[in-house]
């Protein structure tokens, strides 16, 4: 079986490879959401009334809520309706806070994705430490950003090798050498909100190779300097023995739930002596657990019109070679246990992972929450109030004058049926409505050309009958892997020419790739309704060994890739596959498609001929 940080990692490999060719030409993306809300006149200011009102820690009944300038301006049963407001009929409904997902992995469109389904705060476990001026000026605006807003570790840490290096990008580490202090002191110069502790050696996944991990007195170090800069400590671990030690050594709260066993009450009670809180992310439990959870959250639907493809194909993935295990069930029976002792457990995805996507699978880790033993207002606060509170965020959470208009709008009673929060009526986020179309903003894609044949490589470019192709490598994210590519005579079948591609994989980087990628529409990335289309029809030889087509779709340019293996032995061999077998593609907005070699290292060569799209 691939274990979970693979998945992951190839996740982030699709992002990076996504991202890296959508810096030649976005042109198509859609406008900002402060400029859709400029152009219609919409704005942060307007009323909700007489809706039912869960203020973040219990319901209050029936009340009329005023939002003035992006902020809760009052509350109450007995509140006047301002004159000059907008107002929303909140009859039958339910209004609370804007969620808070307290464990994500974002980039690309993930803010985004989690903003249409009520998701309206974030707080991302590792990534790369750059961005992090930038999310912080944004959550300290009012602007309409049409996104959730970040809070972020940076990067982890981890030991060399260990779980967090694969992810296709550096991350610096932990080895007996190090000044802890000093490595501290750096990520909280880079604007790390918080420190999050990697402890995880593989131990609890039978049958996976062994990680190297933080030692004790490592992750005891790094939890002494996380305080004394004046930060919370937050550790990933996967077995009871490395939690226990985290926790007794005054990590703050654990980001997933052990599932090696359940919770002994010597935990138990040192949770309880830390006041640690516990986000289970019982979702990605779920997964790893082979329950299906996902793909029902996907045919639901009350969330399905608000899904994105790639969202949909994210949800439905399933682990290779995990089938149905109890995993899930240790874990709940862990959380049941800690939530009646008093542990805080704190509501988080772990998405994209897989079976998982941005936004919509706090819905799902809502009702598992509430099958683990909370009351379905307990499982609200944990996504609301009670983060806020852990994590030392004071303008949301609630709905109470002061605070953020971060507010998620409901059909029916999530108090009684903990499914009701996936009944959206409306988000608002800095009081400015969100867009839940996943489309919208996006034009049209451009009509495929009656030609089906792409390329025949018998000019003197290579040039396409449609579109254009450009060469692609791990260098734009960067690895060190090499690619050229050139006209040769002799293609398939006698044809006069064939085009080449030969280069290098090289070590250094987790996850490299290089080759040639089609654009199909009139720049890089501009999509081309391909919908009318069968199939990726095209003649190859090579070296023999495996290679990649990576096929880019969907409203956005930033969106992983659908990606299908062929081979390339030493004859002529024509490959067909067809573009309904490229998991989770929008056909109907097809971006590019992408030839591409991978591991292992070493030098590689293809010749490609007779490229269709039939």
């Amino acid at each position: 079986m691939k274990r979970l940080p693979e998945i992951l990692g190839f996740s982030i490999l699709a992002a990076v490879l996504g991202l890296a060719v959508a810096v030649q030409g976005n042109a198509n993306e859609p406008g900002s959401a402060g400029a859709d809300a400029a152009a219609d006149g919409r704005g942060n200011s307007f009323v909700v009334r007489n809706a039912r009102v869960f203020d973040g820690e219990q319901g209050i009944g029936v009340a009329t809520v005023v939002v003035r300038e992006g902020l809760v301006e009052s509350v109450g049963a007995d509140v006047a309706v301002p004159d000059g407001l907008p107002v929303v009929d909140g009859t039958g409904k339910t209004l609370l806070p804007g969620l808070i997902d307290a464990h994500v992995h974002a980039w690309g469109d993930a803010r985004r994705d989690a903003a249409r389904f009520g998701v309206t705060t974030a707080f991302d476990m590792h990534g790369m430490a750059d961005r992090l001026p930038q999310l912080r000026e944004q959550r300290e605006s009012l602007a309409d950003t049409g996104q959730a807003d970040l809070w972020a570790a940076g990067y982890a840490i981890t030991a060399p090798g260990g779980h967090g290096t694969q992810y296709g990008f550096p991350v610096p580490a932990i080895d007996v050498h190090t000044d802890i202090q000093a490595f501290v002191g750096e990520r909280l110069g880079e604007g790390a909100d918080f420190i999050k502790l990697i402890v995880e050696d593989m131990s609890a996944y039978p049958g996976a190779p062994p990680l190297p991990t933080l030692a004790p007195e490592q992750v005891s170090a790094v939890i002494e300097a996380a305080h004394a800069g004046g930060r919370l400590a937050v550790v990933h671990a996967s077995t009871l023995g490395d939690a226990r030690h985290a926790i007794e050594a005054g990590a703050d709260g654990l980001v997933h739930v052990f599932a090696d066993q359940p919770a002994d009450p010597a935990f138990i009670d040192a949770a309880l002596a830390n006041d640690a809180f516990v986000v289970p992310t019982l979702a990605v439990i779920a997964s790893l657990s082979g329950t299906g959870e996902g793909a029902r959250l996907a045919e639901d639907p009350r969330l399905a019109t608000a899904l994105g493809g790639e969202q949909r194909a994210a949800l439905g993935t399933v682990i290779p070679g995990v089938g149905r295990n109890d995993r899930i069930e240790r874990a709940i029976a862990s959380v049941r246990a800690m939530h009646a002792a008093g542990v805080p457990i704190l509501a988080g995805s772990d998405a994209p992972n897989p079976g998982t996507a941005h936004g919509v699978t706090m819905h799902g880790e809502l009702a598992l929450l509430v099958r683990a033993g909370l009351s379905p207002a307990q499982a609200l606060a944990a996504a609301t109030a009670l983060p806020a509170r852990h994590f030392g965020i004071t303008d949301r959470g609630r709905i109470a004058p002061g605070m953020r208009a971060d507010l998620l709008l409901v059909e029916g009673d999530p108090l009684e049926d903990i499914t009701a929060t996936r009944a959206i009526i409306g988000v608002w986020k800095n009081g400015y409505r969100i867009e839940r179309d996943p489309m919208a903003g996006v034009p049209p894609a451009q009509a495929a050309p009656a030609d089906t044949l792409v390329s025949d490589f018998d000019g003197s470019t290579p040039s396409a009958a449609f579109g254009s192709w450009q060469p692609t490598t791990d260098q734009m994210a960067g690895g060190k892997s090499t690619v050229s590519h050139r006209l040769i005579e002799g293609g398939a079948g006698g044809s006069a020419g064939a085009l080449a591609v030969a280069g290098e994989i090289r070590p250094g980087f987790p996850f490299p790739w290089a080759g040639m990628m089609y654009y199909p529409g009139a720049g890089p990335m501009q999509p081309v309704d391909l919908s009318g289309r069968e199939a990726l029809v095209f003649q190859v030889r090579g070296d023999g060994r495996s290679y990649n087509a990576m096929l880019f779709s969907g409203p956005s340019v930033q969106g992983m890739p659908a990606t299908l293996a062929f081979q390339a032995g030493p004859e002529w061999t024509q490959v067909r596959l067809a573009l309904s077998d490229f998991p989770g593609a929008d056909l109907s907005l097809v971006r590019g498609i992408a030839f591409t070699a991978g591991q292992p290292a070493g030098e590689f060569e293809f010749v490609l001929d007779q490229v269709e799209l039939r």
